[in-house]
């Protein structure tokens, strides 16, 4: 970080630019080449200037560009608006967005380039707001003089120009990129007002730059927590992924506990970290092993970051079930139902993700069960590698599976003649005794009822 720091103290030892004259950086002063922007980015870029259009690259892309940084994606900004940004690029485009319009231009199925519209100030009641400041519509569009003010943070509103290579900055970004500072652009407040994802995000920028948050963009962070209840729980599932699937992950929640912002994402989990040891184990040792998977360049599941942050609430859930004489699979099942029920009010997992967690969690029951070609029949299954982790992150928490777990390594680790040999070595589950099937049919009852009335007749009978 320090040499990312001094990089940019070289390359920008100047003074704080006044609110009304930006500085202008020639291509000459800064170190951003086009060989390390994304093709389809550039692309997206010169299709714009072509057409006659402003086109800039904004945002986190440009940041970490000059921090030594390899951007995840690139944002461009443009004056022409949506419609007109869809005439350029035609069915390869799509205009998206409800508070504020955008196009994504695609590359393939699953690559796109945002492309937004300079915002303005409000005109003739087009921008909308609550009573609490919150932004609810804002299709306001105006120059990049407008634009820079709307953006969130100094160092996330720095432009390079596709024109000349230039840079351009009004907020003093370039300064506090030197300083390693995160500051609000406006009054701090009325800007988490408009939008309260700003709270959780002035965390992970801090946390994954390694800046401090300036005070004045600090001090209403824990105050005004609760305003994230109000965000909608769609949006806060895409944040919460941001958040924790990060390499920094352990230290981004410590950060957001520190702040007391974890309980508006994970309030069941949140309730528990202080009085339970073992949900903070299970917690702590996921997020370690998250970042792991991350930094050695390994994919990371949604799912799986779900089943064990919940996994303390679910096991407190489900003591209750097996008290009211539940067998354990029910237990799981109604404990599951509740406490996934519960997080989706706060953040809207998707369905096919839910069903994933599910699946993980019920793979814990069945991890004992393995005699026989029981074990192969388990390791074939879809969820069987989420179910294994899970149950070592239960094991580094301190729940009594260490030696489950050691046999699930040993097993996985040999040959499949071996197994099969291994397997057989676990004691063979006791066979419980099958109870007699009660006929149901109320028609047969009654006849059986009806033949014992007529052999009890016929005795007194005789």
């Amino acid at each position: 970080m320090l040499r990312w720091v001094n990089a940019v103290k070289s390359l920008f030892n100047r003074p704080h630019p006044s609110a009304k004259e930006p500085v202008r950086i020639p291509r000459s002063g800064h170190n951003i080449s086009r060989k390390f922007i994304d093709k389809r980015a550039l692309d997206v870029l010169y299709a714009l200037k072509r057409a006659g259009y402003e086109a800039y690259l904004v945002g986190g892309g440009v940041r970490d560009l000059l921090l030594g940084l390899e951007p995840k994606d690139f944002d461009v900004v443009t004056n022409a608006h949506p419609e007109a940004v869809k005439q350029v690029f035609g069915r390869k485009s799509r205009i998206i967005g409800r508070r504020f319009r955008l196009v994504h231009v695609y590359f393939g199925r699953h690559h796109f380039v945002e492309v937004a519209t300079f915002r303005g100030e409000s005109q003739g009641g087009q921008r909308k707001t609550d009573e609490r400041g919150r932004i609810l519509f804002d299709n306001v569009y105006g120059t990049m003089d407008e634009d820079v003010w709307r953006r969130d943070f100094t160092v996330n509103a720095l432009y390079y120009n596709i024109r000349d290579f230039s840079l351009i900055d009004y907020v003093g970004g370039l300064e506090d990129l030197k300083q390693g500072l995160l500051r609000l652009i406006g009054e701090p407040e009325t800007r988490y007002r408009e939008d309260p994802v700003r709270l959780i995000r002035a965390v992970r920028f801090a946390v994954k730059l390694g800046f401090k948050i300036e005070p004045n963009t600090e001090a209403p962070i824990q105050p005004l927590g609760h305003l994230l209840q109000e965000v909608a729980p769609a949006r806060l599932f895409e944040e919460v992924l941001k958040l924790f699937h990060n390499r920094q992950a352990v230290t981004v929640f410590e950060k957001l506990r520190h702040y007391n912002l974890f309980r508006y994402l994970f309030p069941q989990v949140d309730a528990l970290l202080d009085e339970d040891a073992l949900t903070r184990g299970m917690v702590l040792a996921g997020l370690h092993s998250t970042q792991k998977r991350l930094q050695q360049d390994k994919g990371v599941n949604p799912a799986f970051l779900f089943a064990f942050m919940l996994w303390g609430p679910l096991v407190q859930r489900m003591q209750y079930y097996l008290s009211q004489a539940m067998q354990p699979a029910q237990a799981l099942a109604a404990a599951a139902d509740d406490v996934i029920g519960r997080q989706i009010r706060t953040t809207a997992i998707p369905k096919r993700i839910t069903q994933q967690v599910r699946d993980i969690w019920h793979l814990q029951l069945r991890l004992d069960n393995r005699y026989g070609d029981r074990a192969a029949r388990l390791a074939e299954h879809p969820r069987f590698r989420a179910a294994y982790d899970l149950l070592g992150l239960r094991a580094e928490a301190g729940e009594p599976v260490r030696a489950l777990f050691e046999w699930w390594t040993t097993y996985q680790a040999l040959s499949p003649v071996d197994r099969v040999a291994f397997a057989l070595e676990v004691a063979k589950p006791k066979r419980r005794r099958k109870r007699r099937r009660r006929n149901r049919n109320p028609y047969r009852r009654r006849a059986r009822s009806a033949e014992a009335d007529i052999d009890q007749g016929s005795e007194a009978g005789e």
